[in-house]
């Protein structure tokens, strides 16, 4: 099934050229392009993309008022941020608004592909640093249900190579979901991620196992 994308950005030439790079993949149909968040808003409408990839800064409304005002008008709007911007507050404003992801303009193609691909989806593609700080600002909230996903495949000795491929999404994206994991169950690697997770109940005993593990 094809992927509607609604690009949005404030370069003319950066959003030809994304546009081009982005129909070389078979299922992604490019059905709008807007320069200025204003125009996104009006355009989401009328061009009903599956997923919008937007600039964060821009004159005018910026990324994060456009995703709140798309969201505003369209509750099950998914939009995701594509900037070149790399600060945490506002990256955190942006999600904070609605938007489902976030992916650095410096990414390579395969992992804008694969991020694309997992927003569409229903996933939450994002950097590693960014992710550690929405655990640590969420700590106390439970997991989500792809990082109990991926907590129960470091279980069972899975590389996040490994993850990736198994759950669909890029590498980045599960280096991602473990480092929300660390930051969360307050570990500092790997094994002990799965060691606080059968302390906290959030995998189950195996019959057999001693000590509980």
């Amino acid at each position: 099934m094809a992927i509607r994308l609604l690009l949005v950005d404030d370069h003319p030439l950066f959003l030809e050229g994304l546009a081009r790079t982005l129909q070389t993949v078979r299922e992604f149909v490019v059905v709008g392009r807007a320069c200025s968040g204003e125009a996104a808003v009006a355009l989401w409408a009328e061009s009903k993309p599956h997923l919008a990839l937007v600039d964060l800064i821009m004159p005018g409304i910026d990324g994060i008022e456009t995703v709140r005002r798309v969201r505003a008008r369209h509750a099950d709007a998914r939009l995701m941020m594509l900037t070149s911007s790399e600060e945490h507050d506002a990256v955190l404003a942006a999600l904070d608004a609605g938007a489902v992801g976030y992916i650095s303009k410096a990414a390579r193609y395969s992992e804008l592909v694969g991020a694309v691909r997992e927003a569409h989806a229903g996933g939450r593609p994002l950097g590693e640093s960014i992710a550690r700080k929405l655990a640590a600002r969420d700590r106390s909230h439970a997991l989500t249900a792809r990082e109990m996903e991926v907590l129960r495949l470091l279980r069972d000795g899975l590389t996040l190579e490994e993850i990736g491929q198994r759950l669909g999404i890029t590498f980045r994206t599960a280096r991602a979901h473990a480092a929300a994991l660390k930051a969360k169950l307050d570990a500092a690697n790997t094994a002990q991620v799965v060691a606080r997770g059968f302390e906290r109940g959030l995998l189950p005993l195996r019959a057999g196992a001693v000590g509980g593990l």
